[in-house]
């Protein structure tokens, strides 16, 4: 149930630690705020205080049963308070082995052993590599919050976009959720892209098997039950989801995914608006699209280097009936030739 570090934390202190999360979680409102006050101080001592107020908490919330909590209702005197943390003690053990035994360790199973909260700002670039040996690459304006389990693997993308080179491992699969759907793995290489209201998985190596969100939630009983989820990708493939569900197979170049990594934006029949937003993650000035309908049926294709923003510029002209002008403030407006 404790981690080898929370075991090594002195009983005495976690008792105390004990005693003040109870007063925080069964006082009345001014014992619970002074006893709040209180851990907080005491837990900013030292490590050793830090370690076993964390302790405390965890078997707080670990404890199906009332018995524990019930042991710390309210403020004791001073004798009565150190009958109660020894009985407090005696129930931990108790405690601990009855809701393994009764819960065949859900508990345990459930609390991660690695979390991180992972973002990336205009223009940054971050490379991650997790406890696993999986490494996660983010794109510019990315935000992803990682949970390794001891059965699983989750990684939940809010906006952006991700390069996963997954480290396999058959007893963790390794799940990527978004908005719009959920891309589950044992090892491979790929990436995912929540932006523009769609998500987007494209295959590196390996396989992955994806679901939109209004599947999602069965995948698991798909697994179970051995059926074929809604979509298998395979290298050198990808697929877009957006809240009508899955779209068709679409055929790629392996050495295009995750181009930005390599310092590249690809372009294959991108809608303009979704170029220009894809470019203005980087660019110090932003590219300014005119409000004109017309924009956003224009479509392109190419490959540009991001140190050379003009390059797309020039070749822009070229491509679609547009003109590209210099804005007083720095930005580049993009509207349709007249």
């Amino acid at each position: 149930m404790l981690s080898d570090d929370e075991r090594q934390a002195p009983r005495a202190l976690v008792a105390h630690a004990l005693t003040l999360v109870g007063r925080i979680h069964r006082g009345d409102p001014d014992t619970a705020r002074a006893a709040d006050r209180e851990l907080a101080r005491w837990r900013q001592v030292s490590a050793v205080n830090a370690e076993a107020a964390a302790t405390a908490q965890r078997i707080w919330n670990a404890t199906a049963a009332e018995g524990l909590r019930e042991e710390l209702p309210k403020p004791l005197a001073a004798r009565e308070e150190r009958v109660a943390r020894r009985r407090v003690l005696g129930l931990l053990g108790v405690s601990a082995m009855a809701a393994l035994a009764a819960g065949g360790g859900r508990w345990y199973w459930q609390r991660p052993v690695h979390e991180a909260a992972l973002r990336t700002g205009h223009a940054q670039l971050l490379s991650r590599t997790l406890p696993d040996g999986s490494i996660l690459d983010l794109a510019a304006n990315t935000t992803a919050d990682i949970a390794l389990y001891r059965d699983r693997r989750f990684v939940r993308l809010a906006g952006g976009e991700v390069r996963f080179d997954v480290a396999r491992d058959p007893d963790r699969p390794f799940t990527v959720e978004t908005d719009w759907g959920r891309v589950q793995v044992l090892g491979t290489v790929f990436t995912v892209s929540s932006r523009d209201s769609r998500m987007r998985v494209a295959v590196a190596e390996g396989r992955v098997a994806v679901w939109a969100s209004s599947t999602a939630g069965s995948a698991a009983a798909q697994a179970g039950t051995g059926e074929l989820p809604p979509l298998m990708l395979k290298a050198g493939e990808a697929v877009e989801a957006d809240a009508g569900g899955l779209g068709g197979r679409i055929a790629i170049d392996e050495s295009e995914v995750a181009d930005w990594k390599q310092g590249w934006l690809v372009f294959r029949n991108t809608p303009l608006p979704e170029a220009v937003r894809r470019w203005n993650d980087y660019l110090r000035h932003p590219m300014r699209l005119s409000a004109d309908p017309a924009m956003n049926g224009m479509r392109l294709s190419g490959r540009y280097r991001l140190r050379e923003p003009q390059a797309f510029l020039d070749s822009l002209r070229d491509m679609l009936p547009v003109r590209v002008v210099a804005a007083a403030d720095g930005a580049i407006e993009i509207a349709p030739r007249r």
